[in-house]
């Protein structure tokens, strides 16, 4: 099956980005989480809450919202399978 073809499919496509507009409609929390993933690359939830000085209960409702709209994506950490990875999807 060709490149092409599984796009028509919908197999192997990109991994889509978001535009800051999407994030622009979040709460005041999500949007600096956001930032600070923007400055700082791939962080934990509890970085990303010594980072923001938010409690860790804002940060994870932040995270959810960013994640819903498409803003962030989360994965396994490989050092400590607890806890999660947030990267930042955004077009800069």
């Amino acid at each position: 099956m060709s490149t092409s073809e599984l796009d028509r499919l919908g197999g192997a496509s990109e991994p889509t980005t978001v535009e800051w507009d999407a994030v622009r409609e979040l709460p005041p929390s999500a949007k600096l989480v956001a930032k600070v993933l923007e400055y700082n690359g791939t962080l934990t939830q509890s970085q990303l809450s010594e980072e923001t000085l938010l409690p860790a209960r804002t940060v994870r409702y932040a995270l959810n919202r960013l994640e819903e709209a498409g803003a962030v994506d989360s994965r396994f950490s490989f050092a400590d399978a607890r806890k999660r990875i947030y990267t930042l999807t955004v077009e800069q």
